[in-house]
């Protein structure tokens, strides 16, 4: 068997997320029944993170095996993508991989990134694109704020009731803001995260950038490790898997 890992982007707007289910278009879904038929044999997806409803890629990671070597990797993301692109999914890269290698197993870090935009008027050219928001948001104060999620913590708060992960403790290695005209966005990472962790951060420091909260009670919400303190957490179309390292 032969080894390959590809990297995926996607809009995930009208699928129900990343993980076949058993009602409904996933990206899994799709990736497994174009390139089973383009290689004639049965190929079964393994992704780097399982994304929700919405949520969208700009470099999931993923591998599967098949029996057969891919001798011209040009021809294979030409013909894959010519049946995935009208889905709105392109495989942009693949690589050979030893045996030892595993897209979601062998992830050294996740980045992900998430749009907030920060207007008047609601967006056209990136409707589905990003959190639209009208109140003015405070910068400083969110970046004050991101500050308090760098390290290892219980992130109990920010996880979704159904998350199955066996700890909530996680280290965020960065969360880092930055704003270019009206589009804020704050970039995250970590070797892994918990179920809506990303989103639910992002909705409590809304919260700071509107000063419905000060630091204070931010911190005081993220040391109480109860999630029924958390902010609601912010819309999937601001979502983006930006890069997994190796």
């Amino acid at each position: 068997m032969f080894r390959y890992q590809i990297l995926v982007e996607y809009v995930g707007t009208n699928f129900r997320g990343w993980q076949i289910q058993k009602k409904g278009k996933t990206v899994q879904g799709i990736l497994q029944d174009k390139i089973s038929k383009l290689l004639k044999e049965k190929i079964i997806i393994y992704g780097a993170g399982r994304l929700d409803v919405g949520v969208h890629a700009k470099e999931q990671s993923a591998h599967f095996d098949c029996k057969n070597k891919i001798i011209k990797f040009d021809r294979f993301l030409k013909s894959i993508n010519h049946f995935l692109n009208k889905d709105r999914v392109a495989i942009l890269k693949i690589k050979k991989r030893n045996n030892n290698f595993h897209a979601r197993f062998s992830a050294k870090m996740r980045v992900y990134n998430y749009v907030l935009i920060n207007r008047i008027s609601g967006p056209v050219l990136d409707e589905n694109r990003g959190w639209h928001i009208i109140k003015d948001l405070d910068l400083e104060l969110m970046k004050s704020a991101a500050k308090k999620l760098i390290g290892t913590k219980d992130f109990s708060t920010f996880r979704k009731s159904s998350c199955r992960a066996k700890s909530p403790i996680k280290t965020m290695k960065l969360v880092k803001i930055k704003s270019i005209k009206d589009k804020i966005e704050i970039e995250f990472r970590s070797q892994s995260f918990l179920q809506q962790q990303v989103r639910s951060m992002v909705g409590c420091l809304k919260y700071v950038g509107e000063k419905k909260w000060t630091i204070k009670k931010f911190v005081n919400i993220i040391n109480s490790k109860k999630r029924a303190l958390c902010a609601p957490p912010a819309p999937p179309q601001g979502l983006y898997l930006t890069r997994v390292i190796y």
